[in-house]
């Protein structure tokens, strides 16, 4: 399965505290790169002339006035493929018409956009750590816990776009309810803002406010017991999910990536002993759990790909 193009594809990483833009040639390398803080001005047009105000310097700064395409990864819920986002670290936009104003801006070029955790995916499986297999679950986990899989090689896209959202596999019952109205999602289990509300309850940092989930890996890494106890708890919460989803999927790779994957044997040692406990089928054993390889970047990668690589990552048109 080839690559569409020969020219670089703008991509686009919309998050709640950053806007990224790259180029990416072909080969998946990044050649151009620029961001810039989210506005949070409540007026949805601030955000949209922000988001153009970088595309207009990055694609000048290359001397690159016609991309190839078009690749987006924005966070979720959206209307997908119609790319109507209302992102929820985003309050400014709300049913945002996202792609409609990508392809107006650029009405020449195939524009496409996605959840930015599946754009993690797929940057992870064409050039990250799950490259060469054809069957791997890509997880974000950070302020939220997302995903995006693939399965023989494709990525599995769903009835409305969401399949891989392993943030709401439920881990535990009886666990702590969810922003979602459910209870025990992975999700309000091990997201970073979940895991230090429940560190500051056992006694870590307690009644400080702003403290991240940064701060509480470093004070874990310096050996105190409740942040290690919260990292533990996060790990053990991601293997029984991943166990889950290995009897389901047949999986050969999961890949990592997000703030709390950085924290290395922390979370990784109890995401191993959880899933040695819950993968006893001797199928499921074989999945390897590694961190994701490309970092920060993997979600413009990802989003490059949607447009380069569109046999294999782009479904819907």
């Amino acid at each position: 399965m080839g690559q569409e193009h020969d020219a670089p594809v703008l991509a686009v990483d919309i998050g709640g505290t950053k806007l990224a833009a790259a180029l990416v040639d072909p080969e998946g390398r990044i050649t151009h790169y620029d961001r810039t803080a989210t506005p949070a001005d409540p007026d949805p047009r601030v955000l949209w002339r922000t988001l153009e105000s970088l595309l207009d310097k990055l694609l000048a700064e290359a001397g690159c006035p016609q991309p190839a395409g078009v690749g987006v990864g924005c966070g979720g819920p959206m209307r997908w493929p119609s790319g109507e986002v209302s992102p929820l670290n985003i309050p400014a936009w709300r049913d945002f018409p996202l792609r409609r104003r990508l392809r107006a801006r650029h009405p020449d070029l195939p524009v496409r956009v996605h959840n930015d955790a599946i754009c993690v995916a797929v940057g992870e499986h064409w050039r990250g750590a799950g490259r060469g297999y054809d069957n791997v679950l890509g997880m974000v986990v950070s302020t939220g816990v997302g995903g995006g899989l693939v399965l023989g090689g494709r990525l599995i896209d769903g009835a409305s776009g969401n399949a891989g959202h392993i943030g709401h596999v439920v881990v535990d019952p009886q666990g702590p309810p969810c922003e979602c109205g459910g209870r025990g999602c992975l999700e309000a289990v091990a997201r970073g803002p979940g895991l230090v509300a429940w560190a500051q309850r056992q006694g870590w940092r307690p009644g400080q406010t702003g403290v991240s989930g940064v701060e509480l890996a470093e004070d874990a890494r310096l050996g105190h017991p409740v942040a290690g106890a919260a990292l533990q708890r996060a790990g053990r919460a991601l293997g029984v999910a991943i166990a889950s989803a290995m009897h389901l999927c047949d999986l050969e790779v999961v890949a990592i990536g997000g703030g709390l994957a950085q924290c290395g044997p922390l979370l990784f040692d109890p995401l191993q002993e959880a899933l040695r406990e819950h993968a006893r089928m001797e199928f499921a054993r074989r999945v390897q759990v590694v961190p994701a390889a490309l970092g920060q970047t993997a979600g413009l990668v990802g989003a490059a790909a949607l447009i380069l690589a569109g046999d294999r990552y782009w479904n819907a048109d």
